[in-house]
């Protein structure tokens, strides 16, 4: 379990947001919608320590993230919204690498089932630097299943997705909750997705 206790969060003296409060339990996926410069972005980079809030805590399964934050890191799948793949590695090569920093038990053959799923096979032994937006942003959505995380925090993971992208994501999250997975996610794209919860920032 997620569970955010009065999160506030200043930037130059202005406030960003305040007092917020989320509980995410197993099988349980939000999204936070607002418009732009409402503090979706930075209210993610709080939860994962990389902001620090003004008040309030953040506890993962019953612990203080900020005593316990390499345990918490260890079950947390975090997709920014810029990309994280390397330029001028292939897209073979890039997997190889997030399967190893992650240590991850998923099998070649299902890493190359995965890659057919997104249509990114034929790029196997292409450096990512020669793909499409879309193309390089499901190569980072690969990583929801490569790490078997049981925290997703997402931000904006439906940009530059077409129509049948968006299909397969929105799958992947209905896979994850139906097997008590978490997922935390802010866009401004609607999905329709079973037992989506709206967080609404302002």
């Amino acid at each position: 379990m997620l569970l955010i206790n009065n999160l506030s969060f200043f930037r130059n003296d202005n406030l960003i947001f305040e007092n917020v409060n989320v509980s995410l339990s197993n099988g349980q996926v939000i999204q936070i919608r607002g418009k732009n410069g409402s503090g979706k972005t930075t209210f993610l980079k709080v939860i994962l320590n990389i902001l620090i809030s003004k008040t309030g805590e953040i506890f993962w399964e019953g612990q203080n993230i900020k005593k316990n934050i390499f345990k918490f890191y260890n079950q947390v799948t975090y997709i920014a919204d810029h990309n994280t793949s390397s330029r001028k590695l292939s897209v073979l090569d890039n997997i190889k690498f997030w399967k190893e920093l992650s240590s991850s038990n998923l099998s070649d053959d299902d890493s190359l089932l995965l890659l057919e799923t997104f249509n990114l096979k034929k790029y196997l032994n292409v450096e990512t630097m020669y793909l499409s937006s879309g193309e390089i942003k499901k190569l980072e959505l690969l990583r929801l299943v490569l790490e078997q995380k049981k925290l997703w925090i997402l931000d904006e993971p439906y940009n530059h997705l077409d129509d049948l992208s968006t299909e397969i994501l929105n799958q992947t999250f209905v896979d994850h909750i139906n097997n008590d997975g978490i997922i935390l996610f802010a866009s401004h794209y609607n999905p329709v997705i079973s037992k989506l919860e709206i967080l609404e920032f302002n």
